[in-house]
């Protein structure tokens, strides 16, 4: 089955809307297993004008699972059931009251047996959702935390790539085994201006045959 019809399938199971099954594209793409959920999901909220409640459930729950390791087990442990664990999770959204299609899409991971794949499938949705606002999520990584005046200056500079209506929502996190400079992902765009890509550039280049 091609990827659009695949989409259309995972729109029409999330979807809690007797409106046309035809798909709601978003604001933006995203990629892979994940992206087709969230783009799913968009659809299926975007009809029934629920796209900020499912925003809201969704942070929720992903903070739950990043602070709670217990839930965060629960999810990924392959020796229960699928069907125990779609109806446990359609209770627990029923109690919680989160948005039809919330429950839908937790339900039908649990079915399919993709709960692993929860996390990545929220931080898509959240993409979309910030395009949806206008907003362009850039993230940055650095070997160091950037300074007050590094983030001003960076974000300047960032804004270069704007449309007129956009902002920019930028995210800074640190890993050490950059070395120095930084990795910055700006939309569909990627930069890697580390001192450690830049290594293993030039040992490729030394370690390559003649």
């Amino acid at each position: 089955m091609a990827a659009s019809g695949k989409l259309t399938v995972l729109a029409r199971q999330l979807s809690t809307s007797s409106v046309a099954a035809q798909l709601v594209k978003p604001p933006v793409q995203v990629f892979g297993l994940e992206g087709r959920y969230a783009c799913a999901l968009y659809s299926a909220a975007s009809k029934t004008k629920a796209l900020d409640a499912v925003e809201k459930d969704l942070k929720g729950l992903q903070s739950q699972m990043r602070s709670d390791p217990k839930m965060r087990d629960l999810l990924r442990d392959p020796t229960t059931k699928r069907n125990v664990k779609a109806a446990a999770l359609k209770d627990v959204a029923a109690k919680v009251k989160f948005n039809a299609a919330t429950g839908n899409l937790l339900t039908l991971l649990a079915e399919n047996g993709r709960l692993g794949r929860l996390d990545g499938i929220i931080n898509a949705f959240s993409l979309i959702m910030a395009a949806e606002r206008g907003e362009v999520v850039c993230e940055v990584k650095t070997a160091k935390p950037l300074e007050d005046g590094q983030r001003k200056q960076l974000e300047n500079a960032l804004k270069a790539f704007l449309k007129p209506n956009q902002t920019i929502q930028l995210t800074a996190q640190v890993d050490p085994a950059l070395i120095g400079g930084m990795v910055v992902s700006i939309g569909d765009k990627y930069v890697d201006m580390s001192v450690a890509s830049k290594i293993k550039k030039y040992t490729d280049i030394i370690t390559s045959p003649v």
